[in-house]
């Protein structure tokens, strides 16, 4: 792969996150966790780890990639804060085009989409949480940011608008015939990014790159929409204003995000954010060894070693 083929960080803070630090998992409100568990099991193929009551946690095989808590008399509200997409990751693209053969065998709604660097389709679950189902292609070209705009490069050179349709024929001479379409996840899928709904694109850059110290990968003014990560990766974090500047947050009985969790390499890093993040004034709470806090927009992310209930 080309070395211009890699994105590179707009900037980096001083006080940057470790690099290894990685998504962990999505924790979403629901109205009904039997339909929901379901879906995931059946259509998306994730593994039920365990079921308590009116929670459940689901993944492929290892620590928990989705966990859902039933709320009474929930509702979906628009004009707010809040989750616009989780993204799960998958090895290859045998693994991305099996998800998807099954998604069409099953007649579920998707779009099969073509971002040059990445292979993907985006669906909704039955309460309408959008998912991306994607695996990395950086050998086809290049999506980023230069200066303010987005830019997708194929590996030829040739200028994209990163939003394709998927060549699907292409994808699925990846997967034999003879395979079955019913596996379950493979145990090396994980959550690749979350993308946000926020109140303004400055407040949110300034929390989570120039507070908590991730990548400052690209902002986007005239699309509404910002990028950052661990590590330079193309984005562990996306954030948009499209459902309105100065958005409010959800009130509690809101379906969707509950909150989404970041898995710290180390003690060391734990306590050396801790100690970050008491030194520069964001406010956290200290939960079972996690750290708890709200971005501006009021969206919950929890810092973690492993497991999070």
């Amino acid at each position: 792969m080309s070395a211009s083929f890699v994105p590179q960080p707009v900037a980096i803070a001083p006080h940057r996150i470790h690099p290894e630090t990685r998504p962990g998992m999505v924790h979403l409100k629901v109205a009904s966790l039997e339909r929901q568990v379901r879906f995931y099991q059946q259509v998306l193929r994730l593994r039920l780890h365990w079921r308590e009551g009116t929670r459940a946690g689901l993944g492929a095989g290892g620590a928990d990639l989705v966990r859902l808590s039933e709320i009474p008399h929930g509702r979906r509200y628009r004009g707010v804060s809040g989750l616009y997409h989780f993204a799960i990751l998958f090895p290859d693209r045998r693994e991305l085009a099996r998800a998807i053969a099954r998604l069409m065998e099953l007649r579920w709604p998707n779009a099969p989409t073509d971002h040059i660097m990445s292979k993907t389709t985006y669906l909704d679950d039955p309460e309408g949480n959008t998912i991306e189902l994607y695996c990395e292609s950086a050998e086809d070209g290049f999506f980023g940011v230069e200066g303010e705009e987005f830019v997708a490069r194929r590996a030829d050179g040739s200028l994209s608008d990163g939003r394709e349709p998927l060549d699907l024929r292409a994808l699925f001479a990846y997967l034999p015939e003879t395979e079955p379409l019913d596996l379950p996840i493979p145990s090396e899928a994980r959550i690749g990014h979350f993308h946000l709904y926020v109140a303004s694109l400055e407040e949110t850059l300034h929390f989570y790159h120039g507070l908590l110290g991730f990548d400052h990968m690209g902002l986007m003014r005239s699309f509404r929409m910002g990028m950052v990560s661990a590590g330079g990766y193309h984005h562990h974090i996306g954030f948009n204003t499209w459902q309105g500047e100065g958005v409010p947050p959800p009130p509690p009985d809101a379906l969707g995000l509950k909150y989404f969790s970041f898995v710290l390499p180390s003690a060391d890093e734990m306590a050396r954010l801790t100690a970050h993040l008491q030194h520069v004034g964001v406010p956290f709470q200290q939960r079972d060894g996690e750290l708890v806090l709200h971005d501006p927009s009021r969206n919950e992310l929890v810092f973690t070693l492993g497991e999070v209930r």
